[in-house]
């Protein structure tokens, strides 16, 4: 499967996001500082938490715009994580979509928490392909793995161009026995990483049911194997729930504090034999435990709702719930 773009486009948008930073830069979105007000009348005074509370945008609208009003004047942040827009993956956005993302978060006194890549979302090469391995694109991405390369370059533009000194990768569609290559898998981490972190940004991983690495169990396997101080843990309670474990406390114990870079909230529940996205704190996984223990622990990076669940009908009525109830877990835990 090819991606939206070819080599040559693709060096030419580097030129292109380049002239965008000119247009709009960074630093000038930087020095807008947000302030309670972009929250309008929202209900929650969030600066007081010890997180960065945030929200990925297309869990709300692929209307970029809108999702940014939703997420600064209802739900009350000052953070977003951009994963895809305009039924776009981030990765792909031309230079104009750049400039008018860049607009639309001043204009709502946003600022951009990570750059929720599809770096290593794809099939390991040399081994079997994987029974996780799409038939369609996910959130927009359709990369092959000798484009990772060049997925990594437009990662690194897009987050100096947005300010934020994260991007998020996976570990590959998840085999059925990783050991024969795991080494290999861990090391192109360790390059990755080094080669991030020589430019003062961090690569976090995120644990996703299915690849490689889904589970605290496994995070904190692959964090030993990585031992990169640019690389850290994107922890998803959610995604480490849908195979069995108990992400807190059992997941979350095994895993190095200080590695967690990231968290994303999303509940599950097991019906029968098989696992469900739900609500925030309608499903199975004690976000109030969970929240408490990252504030006892130190913790003080983002925690972004990525509802996954959709039985409000819509992404953006779905969202409305789950923010409820993560909000409520964050007072519960005292993190609010």
């Amino acid at each position: 499967m090819q991606s939206e773009f070819s080599r040559r486009e693709f060096i030419a948008g580097l030129g292109a996001l380049t002239a965008a930073g000119s247009r709009l830069s960074a630093a000038s979105f930087q020095s807008s500082s947000p302030s309670s007000s972009a929250a309008g009348s929202g209900p929650v005074p969030l600066l007081r938490s010890p997180f960065k509370i945030a929200v990925i945008n297309d869990e709300i609208s692929q209307d970029f715009g809108h999702a940014c009003e939703v997420a600064s004047q209802q739900f009350g942040m000052e953070w977003i994580e951009l994963r895809s827009m305009w039924n776009k993956n981030v990765a792909n956005l031309d230079a104009n979509e750049i400039a008018e993302a860049q607009r639309l978060l001043k204009k709502n006194n946003l600022r951009v928490t990570d750059i929720a890549s599809p770096l290593f979302k794809v099939d390991w090469p040399g081994a079997p392909k994987s029974k996780f391995s799409p038939e369609h694109d996910q959130f927009g991405a359709n990369f092959t793995y000798a484009q990772q390369g060049e997925v990594l370059d437009r990662a690194i533009e897009l987050a100096k161009l947005f300010s934020t000194d994260r991007i998020r990768c996976f570990d590959f569609w998840r085999l059925d026995d990783q050991a024969p290559y795991r080494k290999a898998i861990d090391d192109d981490l360790q390059r990755t990483a080094e080669k991030l972190g020589k430019i003062g940004l961090i690569l976090i991983l995120e644990n996703e049911f299915a690849c490689n690495t889904a589970t605290g169990a496994e995070a904190a396997t692959t964090l030993a194997g990585v031992p990169s101080r640019s690389f850290m843990l994107n922890w998803d309670p959610g995604n480490a729930a849908m195979l069995g474990e108990t992400p807190y406390p059992d997941g979350y114990k095994l895993l190095p504090k200080d590695r967690i870079g990231h968290c994303h909230c999303k509940d599950a529940i097991k019906t029968g034999d098989k696992y469900g996205w739900a609500a925030m704190g309608k499903g199975a996984i004690d976000w109030v435990g969970q929240f408490a223990a990252l504030k006892r622990d130190g913790y003080h990076h983002v925690v972004s709702l990525e509802t996954h669940w959709r039985g409000a009908g819509t992404p953006e009525a779905s969202s409305v719930q789950s923010w409820a109830g993560m909000k409520a877990a964050l007072q519960k835990a005292g993190a609010l």
